[in-house]
């Protein structure tokens, strides 16, 4: 059974977040992404606390700026640095006594974990990331490639300051739209029941959720504001040293394949399973594929060769 629980952090942040699966065993810790919330999770959730399944305690977090969880109003308080904080309180809340058995995270959930693997490695046994991508890899593609350039310049709007509005327009039409295939269809697994969800999410504010893409400094160029030109990343920052599973789903139009090239300098420890048809909402679209893509993965078996 799915439950959901408010957890306020000893530096005053309250995180809601959905849990299943007895306190005590083995945590995997989900983070959701933009313009999405924990309940993307749910089917794993479920899956994984099941005996036959690992029997963990699965915890998926409203990230800061969603749903219920404490939504500063300033830019500032979406730095990687706060975002990092966060987590590292609530991993000592709900695993205190052993690491994270595993961190799994999707979009901005994995632009804060990549971060949180690089700087506290001890807080996990292993990483899986679902299509987001690497930072030394996504300034590389931001500053060199066309093509990763053009399909990110979307990050300028969500910067708007109407962006908000914008995106609350015609019961949420442009937020809808962001899920629709190549030719403008909505996809099969947005039913009347998951819309139903996203409204009630999106209705309890988009600021904070606009505020990542504002606070980050890792936007495309654009006219006069070329700041990615300017920005180098040591070594230091971008390597991961523990176990890590990134799972990607080729047909993503917003994070091109090329940003997994060169992912081994910097991740020793690294499985690759491409999903050839599916998107950047691969989550929900081939949930079965990813579960049993992060089953594999904690199991210790490699990733199946491509």
């Amino acid at each position: 059974m799915i439950q959901t629980r408010n957890l306020t952090l000893p530096h005053g942040t309250t995180l809601q977040y959905r849990e299943s699966g007895a306190a005590g065993r083995p945590v995997l810790l989900l983070l959701h992404g933009f313009p999405e919330g924990a309940f993307i999770w749910d089917a794993m959730l479920a899956h994984f606390a099941q005996p036959e399944n690992g029997g963990y305690h699965c915890v998926a977090p409203y990230l800061r700026g969603f749903g219920e969880s404490s939504s500063p109003g300033e830019v500032e308080a979406y730095r990687a640095k706060y975002l990092v904080q966060d987590l590292v309180a609530l991993v000592a809340a709900v695993s205190p006594d052993q690491p994270l058995e595993c961190l799994v995270a999707h979009d901005w959930g994995g632009a804060v974990a990549w971060n949180l693997a690089n700087q506290q490695p001890q807080l996990m046994r292993r990483l899986a990331i679902v299509n987001s991508p690497h930072p030394g890899t996504f300034l590389r593609e931001l500053q060199h490639n066309p093509a990763q350039q053009a399909n990110s310049q979307y990050m300028h709007f969500l910067c708007r300051p109407d962006a908000e509005a914008l995106l609350a327009e015609n019961d949420f039409a442009r937020l809808f739209a962001f899920f629709d295939d190549p030719e403008g269809r909505a996809p099969a697994w947005l039913t009347e029941e998951v819309r139903a969800q996203y409204r009630t999410l999106w209705r309890q504010g988009l600021t904070g959720a606009c505020n990542y893409y504002r606070a980050s400094p890792l936007r495309p160029p654009r006219g006069d504001d070329n700041t990615i030109a300017g920005i180098s990343l040591p070594d230091s920052m971008l390597t991961v040293s523990i176990p890590t599973l990134v799972v990607w789903a080729m047909q993503d139009p917003a994070l091109l394949p090329g940003l997994l090239d060169g992912l081994e300098g910097w991740i020793p420890q690294l499985q690759i399973d491409r999903i050839e048809a599916a998107s950047h909402w691969v989550v929900h679209e081939q949930t079965e594929r990813v579960m049993t893509a992060l089953g594999r993965f904690l199991r210790g078996a490699p990733a199946p060769s491509q």
